[in-house]
């Protein structure tokens, strides 16, 4: 702000604020203040004077006072002695008797382009480049070598003698003299430099004794001690960022104390590398000074970034309070454990009674309804669609917000799985009174060529109720799920006879209709064939549905597996709908086919592949990346050199580095495309394979939550954290627990470490055990309360899959297993061979 204040601070009772007559002086220059000296700066004379840098002059500046009558009379008065316009923008400056002058203080400057400008009091003496510099770092002057010591920005210490800068190359003849390789000077040469690997922040030089002086140096992170010679005395790593520090006597012979402040407003007292005090501040300290201050010794001095001014002191006032000796009695346990189980008895007869926590009101704060179109929107909202030719379609959803209370702020946020895309997802409700109603209307379209893994949507509101002890509110989420019409991604399609891949559901009533399953995707020919119904998904594969008229069958197939999925979901859906509206409560749907583990494995496989291609794709990425801005150096050293070398095909390797990273980032998009999608089509598959086990083991909603939760752990697939680590833990501690055979098992430790397989076999072969355990009549559970034990009948003739990684057990045990875990003692009983799918008796 260019404003120079001049302080006497006076001691002042706690609690008392700043008092007028502590500000002497206050002078408005205009310009910004960078750095202020106090020096014998003025020919003539060896009276202290003020000198004021900066960006582009230097001044010098006394300062008297005339004494007043009162106490607030005294008047101080600032006067130019003389100034400096620099032709080069300041950074910073030093002072002192360079030469080894006597009865004068010499000013340095050093400029942003590494130019050091030397002036004799009134007179400007010479300047000089420091060699190699880029960026100005912090400058100290050194009296006992008579050198200038800073950091360059190679991040090393660099002390130039005095003696060398002045019979250096006079900086505004560098160019001429090195265009016509002749000069009248000596080369600009440093003393010695030390690589400290960090940028500094301050130099600091002291000489507490006539033996030798210290050169402190503030890095970022560390901070150094050196000799004069610029070898390290010592170094301290600070656990803080740093922001000012000072180094002052110790009342120890031969260590350094140094105050350290930091930006978690903390001021740290070091004896050489030992950490011997530390208080908290006020505000974070940009630089800070001890002084003697009315007579008060070892007064600290802060200065915050805006301006706060503090003075403090270590340590704290004697308390002479002392507080009396506590009677010591022996404790009586026989009466402790009494009254420790009455308390009990009283904490857990308020929790029968009223609970932890207080009831919440049944009426719910907000309520919130989604509604879905039943028909397409007139005009389509799929602008962006990447699906083919096909005209992708459109349906609205309306959302519909009811509050009870007033809420300040409430989030509606709606999610659809992808490819499905939304026209806007995020809306934001002020409910300022009331039994207010808010609805919004948004757009739902298929954005890719693949179909997604479900056609649920989900509305969630988060929103924050004020209460008397949370003015803040209580953070609460209310959700509402709506289901996406089959039609918005699917056309109705040709019927194929012949397909790859087919499933067959049974179920306990009699066949119904497909037209009146799919009254909008019937495409009736001449012999008016009800029983058979083609689906074609917008940019994908046919799927043709067939009912059999004389069993209670119904056939999906199709020439990709995951497209099952889909139609399998909606038709189960459809029947259970169609029969609740009969009014008939015992439908049900069972699979008796084989498990499709193959056709699962190969999208595993797939999935797979592309993780590590894509790792790979990265680590050949990375590799380019480095060729490149290493040449990047090559070529910018080659420009920068004085004398121009041939560039040797520098450029040509520097093209076609940089067209193998484009090249290369293009691959790897899109391998992550392709990924992306290959995971929306295993998770298809899976839903698909976990529909067939319920089916298969007639399992209840709770086990299907479970596999559900196994096999579908990640809403994202990334390369930190992938689906098939993810899952093979999962199904791990299935086995290892409630899917157990012995005490074995469960006595083994897991892998804590989610890292990327070396291949998908031991998940294959986990899978694949699993099926094998449920087939054999385990269930899953993951309650750990002990109950009674249940015998189960088990079916045999189903031979156990080897498997190293768990146990070493053989097959001859399958005569007579004890299956043991948490709830269930399950033995098994010789009888005849049945098929898996036939049920087990309990």
């Amino acid at each position: 702000m260019g404003y120079l204040r001049i302080f006497n601070p006076h001691p002042v009772k706690t609690g008392d604020g700043a008092q007028a007559e502590d500000l002497l002086l206050e002078v408005h220059l205009q310009d910004p203040i960078l750095q202020v000296e106090v020096g014998k700066f003025v020919s003539g004379s060896e009276l202290l004077h003020l000198a004021v840098l900066h960006s582009r002059k230097l001044c010098v500046y006394s300062v008297s006072g005339t004494l007043g009558n009162v106490e607030h009379g005294n008047q101080y008065q600032i006067k130019l002695m003389y100034e400096h316009n620099l032709q080069r923008t300041a950074c910073n400056m030093t002072y002192g008797s360079f030469g080894g002058v006597k009865g004068r203080d010499l000013i340095c400057i050093q400029s942003m382009d590494g130019m050091l400008m030397v002036f004799e009091q009134e007179s400007y003496a010479f300047g000089r480049f420091l060699p190699g510099s880029l960026l100005p770092g912090p400058l100290a002057y050194s009296s006992r070598t008579d050198s200038f010591i800073t950091v360059s920005s190679c991040r090393q210490v660099e002390s130039y003698k005095y003696e060398v800068l002045a019979f250096a190359t006079d900086a505004d003849k560098r160019q001429e003299t090195e265009q016509q390789k002749v000069g009248s000077g000596k080369r600009l040469v440093v003393d010695w430099t030390l690589n400290i690997g960090e940028q500094a922040l301050d130099i600091c030089i002291v000489s507490f004794n006539q033996s030798a002086s210290s050169v402190f140096v503030l890095g970022e992170r560390n901070f150094f001690c050196l000799k004069e010679n610029g070898q390290i005395r010592f170094m301290k790593k600070l656990e803080c960022s740093p922001s000012c520090f000072l180094p002052y006597c110790s009342v120890s012979e031969g260590t350094i104390n140094t105050l350290i402040g930091n930006h978690n407003n903390m001021l740290h007292i070091y004896q050489d590398v030992t950490l011997k005090w530390a208080t908290q501040l006020p505000h974070i300290p940009v630089a800070v000074r001890v002084g003697c201050l009315h007579d008060l010794k070892g007064v600290i001095i802060t200065l915050s970034d805006d301006g706060h001014l503090q003075c403090s002191y270590l340590g704290t006032d004697p308390s002479l309070f002392q507080a009396p000796k506590v009677e010591s009695r022996e404790l009586n346990y026989d009466e402790l454990d009494i009254e420790l189980k009455e308390l009990q008895k009283v904490i857990k007869d308020v929790n029968k009674s009223q609970g932890v926590w207080p009831m919440t009101e049944r009426e719910d704060d907000l309520n919130v309804f989604a509604v879905v179109s039943p028909n397409f929107d007139s005009v389509s909202q799929a602008t962006d669609a990447e699906v083919g030719t096909d005209p992708v379609p459109s349906v609205t959803v309306k959302v519909t917000l009811q509050n009870r209370v007033v809420l300040p702020k409430a989030k509606l946020s709606i999610y659809v799985q992808p490819p499905l895309e939304l026209t806007c997802d995020q809306f934001t409700f002020e409910f300022m009174t009331p039994e207010m109603t808010r609805t919004v209307a948004i757009s739902v379209y298929l954005k890719r060529s693949y179909i997604p893994s479900e056609l649920e949507g989900n509305a969630v509101v988060s929103y924050s109720r004020p209460t008397d002890r949370n003015p803040d509110g209580i953070p609460r989420v209310i959700q509402c799920k709506f289901r996406l019409p089959l039609k918005l991604i699917c056309l109705p399609g040709q019927p194929s006879k012949t397909a790859s891949h087919k499933l067959t559901i049974d179920t306990n009533k009699p066949p119904v209709s497909l037209l009146s399953l799919f009254p909008g995707f019937a495409s009736q020919s001449e012999d008016d064939q009800v029983n058979v119904m083609g689906f074609r998904f917008l940019g994908g594969f046919q799927v043709t549905l067939l009912a059999s008229k004389t069993s209670q069958r119904y056939r999906i197939q199709s020439e990709q597996f995951e497209d099952l999925w889909l139609i399998t979901n909606e038709l189960i859906l459809r029947l259970q709908e169609y029969f609740e509206k009969q009014g008939i409560k015992d439908f049900a749907c069972s699979f008796s086919g084989s498990m499709p583990l193959q056709e699962y494995f190969e999208l595993i496989d797939h999935h797979f592949e592309l993780r590590i291609h894509g790792e790979k794709l990265e680590e050949l990425l990375s590799e380019r990346a480095v060729q490149f801005r290493a040449i990047q150096r090559r070529l910018l050293t080659r420009f920068k050199d004085k004398t121009p070398a041939p560039l040797q095909h520098l450029d040509t390797l520097l093209d076609g580095t940089y067209k193998q990273v484009i090249a290369l980032a293009d691959a790897v998009k899109k391998n992550q495309g392709d990924l992306f999608q290959s995971f929306t089509r295993l998770k298809s598959a899976t839903h698909l394979v976990i529909l067939l086990i319920g089916l298969w083991q007639k399992l209840s909603a709770d086990q299907i939550a479970i596999l559900e939760a196994a096999f579908l752990p990640l809403q994202e697939d990334t390369q930190e954290l992938g689906w098939e680590e993810t899952v093979d833990a999962a199904i791990s501690h299935l086995l290892k627990t409630c899917l157990s055979k012995s005490s074995k098992e469960q006595a083994l430790n897991l892998n804590s470490q989610l890292d990327i397989p070396k291949d998908t076999s031991r998940l294959k072969k986990h899978i694949t055990l699993l099926c094998d355990r449920l087939a054999k009549g385990g269930r899953l559970c993951l309650s750990t309360d002990t109950a009674t034990p249940q015998t189960m009948v088990m079916p045999g003739g189903c031979t156990t899959i080897p498997e190293s990684d768990l146990e070493e057990r053989s097959v001859e045990q399958d005569s007579t297993e004890l299956f043991t875990n948490h709830r269930h003692l399950i033995t098994e009983t010789p009888m005849p061979e049945v098929s898996p799918t036939q049920g087990v008796s309990e």
